[in-house]
């Protein structure tokens, strides 16, 4: 039978435990298509990049399935029905990972440390920077206006043009003679 991920987001304002009862739900519909679900994850509520149905937050689940595709065709027609998941997607796959998903480890966060390894960046200074935001180079700014263009004025003494400067008549147009 072919693999699946599947992956839904549910309403901010559903309780955990009304997402795993739609878990639960999603999960039977596959067992009684003649698939079987080989791991479930809940990865939380989680902040999304844009409001998505005036939701700013969502609860993220994770479903691996192992099941024909009319088992997966109706469990995603029941979600879209659903008006607590907000968003839904299945990916075919060669193969399950076995280990947690990169959502669940934990490890990855904990070696970086509170603001992740930045041994590469070097001393910046005391207030951390470069560029125009930061610090004071040899006690001035970093600011240098551009020197003024030879001729002084536009185009050597042509007085400024529109956007676009002046068109030339079309030949389409019924009105214009040329």
């Amino acid at each position: 039978m072919p693999l699946y991920e599947h992956v839904f987001m549910t309403r901010q304002d559903v309780s955990n435990q009304q997402v795993e009862t739609l878990t639960k739900e999603f999960s039977d519909v596959i067992t009684e298509g003649g698939g079987k679900i080989t791991k479930s994850e809940y990865w939380g509520l989680k902040g999304l990049a844009y409001k998505i149905k005036k939701n700013r937050k969502a609860h993220f689940s994770l479903l691996n399935i192992d099941a024909p595709s009319a088992a997966v065709v109706e469990m995603e027609r029941r979600m879209g029905i659903q008006t607590d998941i907000l968003r839904f997607i299945t990916i075919k796959v060669e193969e399950h990972e076995t280990e947690p998903s990169a959502m669940m480890r934990k490890q990855d966060r904990d070696e970086r440390g509170e603001r992740g390894d930045r041994g590469d960046r070097g001393d910046r200074g005391p207030r951390g920077g470069g560029g125009f935001r930061g610090g004071d180079r040899e006690g001035g700014s970093t600011f240098r206006p551009r020197p003024p263009r030879e001729g002084g004025s536009f185009r050597d003494g042509e007085a400024p043009r529109g956007p676009r400067g002046p068109r030339p008549p079309r030949s389409d147009n019924p009105g214009s003679e040329g």
